[in-house]
């Protein structure tokens, strides 16, 4: 078995443990990321992506600029309910925009920087272990074997658990407190090949169910409807996907969507899930390892940026400045913004999707409260400041 030593050990390869490792090398620490996916796998599996404005300068400050090039700026979005559009703009609403920039990118972007500046970045392994985590006076280890069958240890000052919604390293908390909450549809996803079909996402509700109305390049758009969780893409041709897209973004303005050939589809079961504490011994946990949220409100990879953001400097104040009490901070200062995207994900999934069994009483008033909104500049402030990104507070 060969060992190796550094301050702390990652657990996880995307986008929170990469940007989490460049945060740590910019402030002098070392670090040794490990995942079990591939380079490969991570760059092909398509995820949306938008970025609030400071996941955005987050990524600038790091050291790579290429979401601003090749990145789509959206000043807003429109909410679209009884056949209308209605635009709500960001910037004079409160003076932010957002990207639509998808994860693939952000991974792509950050690998190529930890690569760059000769990182420890260990992918393709397998039988993750992780030890020693218990107390704040143990020498944790993460032990694993790489693709050609060799095993590692790695002792480290700290592990930090950043291995997405399946966690291992979750389970490694002892009784933990777990919140949840389980949402009765899913989303039916396509990539489609066909022109932007709108310069700016498209939240719909209608008398069909949500659809979402999106796009990944110039030439590839990605759409959304509402669907039970149980749906079998395969019994989906295209033709029955696009009547049903066109169906649920019908309305008196004549609007329609491109069309094209469908390149992927699949179904995208989602939850709300918190895990507290985020902190255990040497352990502490970071973006979907400790929580999930559904995708209305593009919360995820924000949320996740924001956890590594405000762990590192934790993790500086630790180890730099042996400051403890930083470590034991982390969960709260995390779960402040984390309760917050809880609730406007879960605000934003409510008002726009259909429920089963739903009185007339429950459409009118999903109705009035998307009237509410656009009616109202406060209201579609408050919509407006939750969806570009509250501003990221420091204490030290």
């Amino acid at each position: 078995m060969s060992s190796t030593r550094t301050q702390v050990a990652v657990v996880g390869g995307g986008p929170a443990g990469l940007m989490l490792s460049q945060l740590l090398h910019l402030a002098g620490i070392e670090s040794v990321v490990v995942d079990n996916r591939t380079v490969e796998t991570i760059e092909t599996t398509h995820r949306a992506g938008i970025l609030e404005r400071d996941s955005v300068r987050l990524l600038v400050d790091v050291g790579t600029d290429r979401v601003l090039h090749d990145g789509h700026r959206h000043e807003g979005i429109s909410l679209r309910f009884g056949g209308v559009s209605h635009r709500l703009d960001f910037e004079d609403l409160v003076g932010a925009s957002c990207w639509l920039y998808p994860q693939t990118d952000v991974f792509v972007d950050l690998h190529r920087l930890r690569t760059s500046t000769g990182a420890d970045l260990r992918y393709g392994i397998s039988d993750t272990e992780v030890s020693g985590i218990d107390d704040v006076l143990d020498q944790p280890r993460v032990r694993c074997t790489d693709a050609d069958g060799t095993r590692h240890e790695i002792t480290a000052d700290l592990v930090v658990g950043a291995d997405g919604s399946r966690s291992y390293c979750r389970s490694l908390v002892p009784d933990p407190t777990r919140f949840h909450r389980e949402y009765p549809f899913a989303w039916f996803g396509v990539l489609v090949e066909a022109p932007a079909s709108a310069p700016e996402l498209i939240y719909t509700r209608s008398e069909r169910g949500f659809a979402l109305v999106s796009q990944r390049t110039e030439a590839i758009q990605r759409l959304y409807f509402q669907c039970d969780p149980a749906e079998n893409p395969a019994d989906w041709s295209d033709d029955r996907i696009w009547a049903e897209l066109q169906a649920r973004l019908a309305g008196e303005d004549g609007f329609r969507l491109n069309e094209g050939p469908v390149i992927e589809k699949s179904v995208l079961p989602f939850r709300s899930f918190v895990q507290t504490p985020m902190r255990h011994g040497r352990l502490l946990l970071a973006g979907d390892a400790a929580h999930t949220v559904p995708p209305t409100g593009a919360k995820g990879l924000n949320l996740a940026l924001a956890d590594v953001r405000v762990l590192a400097e934790a993790i500086e104040r630790a180890l730099r400045k042996d400051d403890e009490a930083a470590l034991e901070e982390y969960t709260d200062r995390a779960l402040h913004r984390v309760w917050k995207a809880q609730h406007f994900s879960y605000w934003m999934t409510t008002m726009l999707h259909r429920l089963d069994g739903a009185s007339d009483f429950d459409e009118r008033r999903q109705l009035g409260e998307l009237t509410s909104i656009v009616d109202s500049r406060a209201g579609s402030a408050y919509l407006a400041e939750g969806y570009t990104g509250w501003p990221q507070t420091t204490t030290h």
